[in-house]
């Protein structure tokens, strides 16, 4: 049975001042833990979870050490979990030590300026892993990687996918010979245009869309011609679109 310091402390978890300071997150739901526990096991730190589910996933629990695994009731779940409905298990994780973005001139990196938006940032990150895209940077103003809505949106791909938050000029700065695409109203359409194979594809802020001081270092400009009248896209639709494009031209 949970105590009441225990569930205090799990939801500490849901504020980044507090995931922070203990270098651990929650990741919530049958999906993205079983992404953990099939990809790094190693992360997880305790396991939480109803009969149900550990019935269910005995094989996929069989080498995970029964010290971490806790059973609990669904109104306990409800307890420490931030989800509307719970869903089945919630899992404590060590966060994955920061990996520099060293780029070898001849793979795609996504970098994001002022991506706010939790939900964004999580379907951006699932995307780049279904596109093979292994490189994220994000600069200062992004939403949290280990964000509760994050998580979710990622479905699991935060696991494959290596993040950097860093001043975006800074690190460019020092890798200027890579060409950075920015994504904008206006530009050479994405569907005829030809760049470098090694390259950076720059998205701005939902709505005020790329910082002057970072498009002034862009190569190009891109964009997604439009056809009907909306003013602009969700800037996880437009990764996506533009991803997709461009990857037809590799």
């Amino acid at each position: 049975m949970l105590s009441k310091s225990g569930v205090k402390y799990i939801q500490s978890l849901y504020h980044k001042k507090f995931r922070d300071e203990e270098g651990l997150f929650v990741a919530e739901g049958v999906k993205i833990v079983k992404e953990f526990l099939l990809h790094a096991a190693d992360l997880l730190q305790r396991l939480y979870a109803i009969p149900e589910w550990i019935e269910n996933n005995a094989m996929l629990l069989g080498q995970f050490p029964p010290d971490k695994l806790f059973e609990i009731s669904n109104t306990e779940l409800q307890r420490i979990s931030s989800l509307a409905t719970p869903n089945q298990v919630l899992a404590i994780v060590q966060k994955k030590a920061q990996q520099p973005v060293a780029p070898s001139g001849k793979e795609i990196i996504l970098m994001l300026d002022d991506i706010q938006d939790p939900g964004n940032l999580g379907t951006i990150i699932r995307t780049a892993d279904w596109f093979g895209i292994n490189s994220i940077l994000c600069g200062p103003g992004c939403a949290d990687m280990y964000n509760a809505k994050v998580l979710q949106s990622t479905m699991g791909s935060i696991i494959r996918v290596n993040m950097q938050y860093t001043n975006l000029t800074d690190w460019h700065a020092k890798h200027d010979h890579i060409p950075i695409y920015g994504c904008t109203l206006s530009g050479t359409s994405v569907y005829e245009f030809r760049g470098d194979a090694g390259c950076i594809i720059l998205v701005g802020n939902e709505s005020k869309g790329i910082r002057p001081e970072l498009l002034s270092r862009c190569t190009a400009q891109i964009t997604i011609p439009r056809q009907g009248g909306a003013e602009s896209l969700n800037a996880s639709v437009a990764t996506g679109i533009v991803l997709s494009a461009i990857m037809q031209h590799r």
